[in-house]
């Protein structure tokens, strides 16, 4: 059974969540350690402990490292990785996660990726972020990393050279070469971190929703500070896939009939009438009859238990004198309704979901076009504003 996971990058994603989230998902921290210590570098100890944030109770990484005045560059970074006792699986991810660091580095600074000098990013505790990161990833045995649009954060952080702008040239290289959805969120603050973005960019294969899975554990990994805008956290679900099944199909009725001698100012009402009566749907498709009359084909698609009230509209409010009826079969995704804020203003979200999967979402209009007076802007500006938001809210495939 493929083992398939799925990261919730709700708060963006750094180092030590990703690490913390692999670790609150089951991976040994003995192994995460014993990772660490087969680096050739200064001891370094890798510690877990419980924290929350925004109420959700999340696993903190703490990593523990002596001062140093090692600079570190990719030449040594990559001597350094290519000589320590790791695994090889282990040893090529942590390679790449550092060559994309190496070369997003580089194209934000227009230099070489030889000469880049990661700073924060190749620190000692970025170096226990990335090996362990990529032994515990070993140690879960994932077939398949997916994970949700990453929030970047925006606004202003201080970096090595005094304040840069969020979100940074090298986090938008790194998720720009994947092709990963992103977006800004809500929080003025430095969300994904160059290191983040670098693991995500190496081990994420697919961009989406919660993918088809029976869940066998979850893990939720801390970043550093606490925001009253949301939950500063990254969960990882781990499951076996399981393949979406389409719905079963459900049997009604296509009743039908054609009409050339009705007032059309008439049909607004009888179609209310007819989704009243208890109807799944009902249209007109307009048609040229005999001796080049124009007219329209009604059509109803219903249950058969409201069929024969549905008869009754049609023969009470139309010139209608007789129907035919057509029993189809009928498949329907599964249905539901969530609730997202656009401004201020709440907006109903029509989801419809292909086994565990929502494959398609749409606002509700009338919701919007409430909102729309409400905020004095333009209604496909927050159609677009509603459809961000179910996005950011993980709603969305």
């Amino acid at each position: 059974m493929s083992r398939v996971g799925w990261l919730h990058c709700l708060a963006g994603a750094s180092g030590d969540m990703v690490l913390g989230a692999l670790v609150d998902a089951g991976a040994p921290l003995e192994i995460v350690q014993a990772a660490v210590d087969a680096v050739d570098v200064e001891p370094v100890l890798v510690s877990r402990g419980t924290v929350t944030r925004a109420g959700v109770a999340a696993t903190k990484i703490e990593v523990s490292v002596p001062r140093t005045r090692v600079v570190r560059t990719w030449a040594n970074v990559r001597d350094v990785l290519e000589r320590a006792a790791l695994d090889d699986a282990v040893r090529a991810l942590a390679l790449d996660v550092f060559a994309r660091l190496a070369h997003a580095e580089a194209r934000a600074h227009r230099t070489e990726p030889e000469q880049v000098h990661f700073h924060e990013v190749g620190a000692l505790d970025a170096l226990a972020d990335v090996v362990g990161s990529a032994a515990a990833l070993h140690a879960l045995r994932l077939d398949r990393l997916v994970a949700s649009p990453v929030v970047l954060g925006f606004g202003m952080a201080r970096g090595e050279h005094g304040l840069l702008p969020v979100p940074g040239p090298a986090v938008l290289a790194l998720l720009g070469d994947v092709d990963a959805p992103v977006y800004s969120g809500d929080v003025a603050a430095e969300l994904c971190t160059p290191t983040g973005a670098a693991l995500l960019a190496a081990t994420v294969r697919a961009w989406g929703g919660l993918p088809p899975m029976r869940v066998k554990s979850v893990g939720t990994g801390a970043g550093e500070r606490d925001f009253d805008q949301l939950p500063n956290v990254l969960r990882l679900v781990v499951g076996e896939a399981a393949t979406a099944v389409a719905p079963a199909p459900e049997e009604e009725l296509l009743i039908e009939c054609n009409v050339d001698d009705l007032d059309p100012r008439v049909w607004p009402a009888v179609l209310s009438s007819l989704l009243d009566a208890g109807a799944a749907d009902a249209w007109l498709t307009p048609i040229l009859m005999k001796k080049g009359r124009p007219a329209h084909t009604l059509s109803i698609l219903v249950a058969p238990p409201a069929a024969e009230a549905v008869r009754g509209v049609v023969f009470r409010e139309t010139s209608a004198i007789g129907l035919r009826e057509v029993p189809v079969a009928k498949r329907a995704l599964a249905r539901g309704t969530e609730t997202v804020s656009v401004d201020g203003c709440p907006v109903r979200v029509k989801t419809a979901r292909l086994g565990e999967v929502v494959v398609n979402v749409q606002p509700e209009y009338d919701d919007v076009a409430a909102a729309a007076v409400t905020l004095d802007r333009p209604v496909k500006a927050v159609l677009a504003a509603a459809v961000a938001a179910a996005y950011a809210a993980g709603l969305a495939p």
